[in-house]
C-alpha cells in the first residue's frame, strides 16, 4: 500500500516537472519572437514625430516672417504719410507768412502769390512722394529677397534633416534591398551626394551588380576627386572584374588621400585576387 502511494506521488511530480519545463520553453520561444522587431516601429515613430515637428516649425516661422513684413510695410507707410503731412503744413505756413509780407510790400497780389506757391508746393510734394515710393519699393524688394533666402535656408535645413533621418534608417536596416531604397531616397533629395553614391556602389558589389557599382563610383569621383572611399570602392569593383592593374592604381590613390584605409587592405575580401601581386604586397609593407 505504501509503495503504491509512493509511486503515485512520484508519477504526479514527474508530470508537474514536465509541464513546468514545457511552459518555460514556450515562454522563452514567445520572448524570442517578440524581442527582434520591437525597435523598428519605435524608430519609424520617432522619424514621423521629427518630420511633424519640423513642418510645424516651418509653418510657425513662415507666419512670423509674414507678420514682420506686414508690420514693416505699415510702419514705413505711416512715416511717409506723417512726413508728407508735416512738410505740407510747414510749406503752407511759409506761404502764409510770405504772402503777408508781399501784400504789405505791394510786390504782387495775394492771388498771384497763392497760385505760385501752390504750384511750387505741388511739385515739392510730388518729388517727396516719388522719393518715398522709391524707398518703399527698395525696402519691399529687400524684404522679398530676405524672405526668399530664409525660405531657401529652411528648405536646406529640412532636406538635411531628412537625409540625416534616412542615414539613421540605413544603419538600422538589415535587408540589402531596403538599404538600396534608402540610398535612392537620399540621392533623390541630393543627386550629388558622393557618400550615398559610394555606399550604394558598395551594396551593389555585394549584390553582384559590378557594372552598375563601377558606374556609380565613377560618377562619385567626377563629383569629388578627393574622396578616398570612392577610389577604394572602384578598386574593389575592378578587382572583381579582374582589372588588377587599374585596381592597384585606385588603391594607391585611395591610400594617398586617406592613409587610414591601409588597415583595411588585409581585411578587404574583394582584393583576394591581388594578394599575390608584388605591387599589392609592396603596398601592404609600405
Amino acid at each position: 500500500m505504501h509503495c503504491r502511494t509512493f509511486l503515485t506521488m512520484l508519477f504526479l511530480t514527474s508530470i508537474s516537472f514536465l509541464s513546468n519545463a514545457n511552459a518555460e520553453k514556450d515562454a522563452n520561444k514567445a520572448v524570442q519572437q517578440i524581442e527582434s522587431p520591437l525597435y523598428k516601429p519605435l524608430v519609424e515613430r520617432y522619424i514621423l514625430d521629427e518630420l511633424k515637428q519640423l513642418r510645424q516649425d516651418q509653418q510657425a516661422t513662415r507666419a512670423e516672417l509674414i507678420e514682420k513684413v506686414v508690420n514693416a510695410k505699415l510702419e514705413s507707410s505711416d512715416r511717409a504719410i506723417r512726413y508728407t503731412a508735416d512738410t505740407t503744413n510747414t510749406i503752407f505756413y511759409i506761404i502764409t507768412a510770405a504772402a503777408s509780407i508781399l501784400v504789405l510790400l505791394g510786390w504782387k497780389s495775394i492771388r498771384d502769390i497763392k497760385e505760385s506757391m501752390e504750384a511750387s508746393t505741388t511739385r515739392r510734394i510730388e518729388k517727396l512722394t516719388a522719393k518715398y515710393e522709391e524707398r518703399l519699393n527698395q525696402l519691399e524688394d529687400t524684404i522679398k529677397e530676405r524672405s526668399n533666402q530664409i525660405v531657401e535656408a529652411q528648405k536646406v535645413i529640412s532636406e538635411s534633416n531628412m537625409v540625416h533621418s534616412l542615414w539613421m534608417r540605413a544603419g538600422l536596416e538589415k535587408s540589402d534591398q531596403e538599404k538600396l531604397n534608402i540610398y535612392d531616397q537620399i540621392l533623390e533629395i541630393n543627386p550629388h551626394d558622393v557618400e550615398a553614391l559610394t555606399y550604394k556602389a558598395d551594396l551593389l558589389l555585394d549584390m553582384n551588380d559590378d557594372a552598375w557599382a563601377l558606374s556609380l563610383v565613377n560618377q562619385a569621383i567626377e563629383l569629388d576627386s578627393n574622396y578616398a572611399l570612392a577610389y577604394w570602392q572602384r578598386a574593389c569593383a575592378k578587382s572583381k572584374l579582374a582589372q588588377f592593374q587599374e585596381a592597384l592604381e585606385d588603391i594607391r590613390t585611395a591610400l594617398t588621400l586617406s592613409n587610414t584605409l591601409k588597415e583595411e587592405l588585409d581585411r578587404e575580401s574583394y582584393f583576394s585576387g591581388l594578394r599575390k601581386e608584388p605591387a599589392f604586397i609592396a603596398l601592404q609593407q609600405a
